[in-house]
C-alpha cells in the first residue's frame, strides 16, 4: 500500500489516497471495537442501497488499524460553497435533499439513536438535575427507526464531475428520530460560524419534510449535551450554552 498522498488528517486518524482506493488511518490508541462499528456501519448503510463508498477491508497497516474503501473523485460540497459563495442557497437545498434521502431509509441492525444519547448524556459534566431533565426529554420525545447520520455537513458529501453525490464517514450512524440529525447538522453550522446557513438550512428542511420548526428545536439542547462529551473546549462551552439557554418544561 502506498500512503503517500495525504488527503486530510483529523483529530485521532488520518486518510490517504492509494491509487483507487482511500485508507482511513487511525491512531494506535483509537480503540478496535469504534473501529470495527465504523466499517460495519458503512457495510450496513451499502446494503440500503444510498450511494456511499464501498468499505474493502479492514486492516493493519504499521500497528495501527485502518478502514479502506473506494476512493471518490470530487470535491466537496464544502468545497463547492466556498469556491462558488453565489450558488449556495442551491448547494444548500443539495444537502437537504441528500440528508431527507438518507431519512428515507431503514437499516434494523444499527445502534439506537436514544440509547447512544441516554449514554452521552450521563457522561457529560452536567449537573444531576439537568442531566435528569435532558433524560427526561429524550424518553419524551416520538421514537423512530429512520436512518441518521450524525455528522451530517458539507464536508461528507463528495460531488462528482457527473454530478453524483456521495455521503462520506458513517461512523455516527444510528437509527432513530431524524429531527436529531437534522438538529445535529443546524449545529455544525453555527459551530463553523454559519449562522445565516444554519437558518436557511433549518428553514428549507422543515419546509421541504413538512415538520414543525419547534419540533427541532426541541432536540436541540439533547444534541447538543449529547455532543459536548468529544470535541476542544471551545466546542464544549458553545454546546453547553445550547443545553443552559433551554426552557425545560
Amino acid at each position: 500500500m502506498k500512503l503517500d498522498r495525504v488527503i486530510a488528517v483529523r483529530n485521532n486518524k488520518t486518510i490517504y489516497r492509494d491509487g483507487e482506493k482511500c485508507v482511513k488511518v487511525f491512531n494506535a490508541e483509537y480503540s478496535k471495537a469504534d473501529v470495527l462499528n465504523e466499517a460495519l456501519n458503512q457495510a450496513r448503510i451499502e446494503e440500503t442501497g444510498l450511494n456511499i463508498p464501498k468499505v474493502l477491508e479492514v486492516t493493519m497497516i504499521d500497528g495501527k488499524w485502518a478502514i479502506v474503501s473506494e476512493y471518490i473523485k470530487g470535491k466537496t460540497l464544502a468545497q463547492l460553497m466556498e469556491e462558488n459563495p453565489d450558488k449556495k442557497d442551491e448547494y444548500i437545498e443539495l444537502l437537504v435533499d441528500l440528508q431527507m434521502g438518507v431519512h428515507s431509509k431503514t437499516c434494523p441492525l444499527l445502534n439506537k439513536l436514544k440509547d447512544k444519547m441516554n449514554r452521552k448524556i450521563s457522561m457529560t459534566e452536567l449537573d444531576a438535575t439537568t442531566r435528569y431533565d435532558l433524560h427526561t426529554r429524550l424518553e419524551g420525545m416520538p421514537k423512530h427507526t429512520k436512518v441518521c447520520h450524525g455528522d451530517f455537513n458539507a464536508s461528507n458529501i463528495i460531488v462528482t464531475d457527473s454530478g453524483a453525490c456521495y455521503i462520506l464517514d458513517w461512523s455516527h450512524a444510528t437509527q432513530g428520530n431524524a429531527s436529531a440529525d437534522v438538529a445535529r447538522t443546524y449545529l455544525l453550522f453555527w459551530l463553523n460560524g454559519d449562522i445565516s446557513g444554519a437558518n436557511k438550512y433549518l428553514d428549507l428542511f422543515c419546509e421541504k419534510s413538512n415538520t414543525a420548526k419547534q419540533y427541532v428545536q426541541k432536540w436541540m439542547p439533547i444534541v447538543a449535551a449529547s455532543q459536548s462529551v468529544k470535541g476542544n473546549e471551545k466546542e464544549r462551552e458553545f454546546l453547553m450554552s445550547w443545553v443552559n439557554v433551554v426552557d425545560y418544561e
